[in-house]
């Protein structure tokens, strides 16, 4: 019942995205003093011998460093009188690569893509998100787009070989400083975009999405929920997006919101938001919503019982609808922390059944 096809993914070292270099306001100011006291000619080597090193590995290098210098001058308050040649070279100092598959490509998780036209009947476009983690053992998430025909054979598009971070943007509307937008220009691929950690909870990982498309009524968005982990706690956290150009990160509170692995059913359940998720790290259970955001009320479904399972159970992704009910693929460990698949059919009307 169950094939594997021979498509595998393998980190890619290579590819890196563009940070800024946040330094103390002493260290800014000793730079930049540094950088002044370079003789023009000076300035025009380092920055020649810079740009033909990293100007490949990245999309618009000498426009997004430049994004870097606004930020020293945020960090200061006031306008660095830089220009040409030695504003590039401050933009250089305070940028750094990082590599985001540097150490595994893996997790992923599935949804329809929002453009299917143009397909021969049977065949549907989808959307893959992966688990990145890089140097450090720091996660982000990146996408892969491809297509299922009507004889079922899976391809994929072409990934493109930069990668980009996308605009940040503080949620005005917000009263948590973990909240806010990635905005990325439409002309990026969505290969290239990366969702990496921005703020202090996340600020060791963005892990384990699980994306879903949810429908309400005529109307469609995607929703993902992943872990974020600044190196000792982890938290809960909301994406959403309508056509993966544009990003809000959100964070899930209240009581149910306490473990790993939270996953979105693709619909309302008698008018409620519902997820399945796992607050002890053994047991799976069932939670209620009614805005999204803040989840209290939470019910046992399932405790591990076979012997495949008895260390833990625990979903790979959201419920899928199916005329039978809901089907609820599972991960479940046994000895020797051994990973199978397992799977849990639930009632479409009452999924505690």
């Amino acid at each position: 019942m169950i094939q594997r096809i021979p498509i595998q993914f393998t980190a890619t070292p290579s590819k890196v995205v563009l940070l800024y270099l946040d330094l103390s306001e002493r260290r800014t100011n000793e730079l930049i003093q540094k950088i002044a006291e370079l003789t023009d000619s000076e300035c025009d080597k380092i920055w020649m011998e810079t740009k033909g090193l990293f100007e490949k590995r990245h999309r618009d290098f000498t426009q997004r460093i430049n994004q870097h210098v606004d930020l020293v001058e945020e960090k200061l308050g006031q306008e660095v009188k830089f220009f040409g040649t030695r504003k590039n070279l401050l933009g250089a100092y305070v940028s750094k690569e990082y590599s985001t598959q540097a150490a595994a490509l893996f997790n992923p998780s599935i949804v329809l893509h929002p453009v299917q036209n143009d397909l021969k009947p049977g065949s549907a476009r989808f959307i893959m998100s992966l688990r990145s983690t890089g140097e450090g053992h720091i996660s982000s998430i990146t996408f892969k787009e491809g297509l299922i025909d009507q004889h079922f054979d899976i391809s994929f598009d072409p990934a493109s070989d930069w990668q980009s971070t996308g605009k940040i943007e503080s949620d005005p509307e917000s009263f948590d400083s973990e909240n806010y937008r990635v905005i990325f220009p439409s002309q990026i691929p969505l290969s290239e975009r990366v969702l990496f950690p921005q703020t202090q909870d996340e600020s060791m990982g963005m892990e384990d999405l699980r994306l879903v498309r949810f429908s309400d009524g005529d109307n469609s968005t995607y929703y993902g929920t992943y872990t974020a982990y600044d190196g000792k706690n982890i938290r809960s956290k909301l994406l959403q997006t309508d056509q993966f150009r544009e990003f809000s990160i959100n964070t899930l509170k209240g009581s149910a919101i306490e473990g790993k692995g939270i996953a979105i059913f693709p619909r309302k359940i008698r008018g409620q938001y519902a997820a399945i998720g796992r607050q002890d790290g053994v047991n799976m259970t069932l939670m209620f919503s009614n805005d999204l955001l803040q989840w209290d009320n939470q019910q046992p479904l399932q405790t591990p019982k076979a012997p495949f399972e008895l260390v833990q159970i625990g979903n790979c992704g959201s419920p899928v609808e199916t005329p039978e009910g809901w089907l609820l693929l599972t991960h479940a460990v046994g000895p020797m922390r051994r990973y199978v698949l397992s799977a849990t059919l639930l009632d479409l009307d009452d999924p505690q059944k």
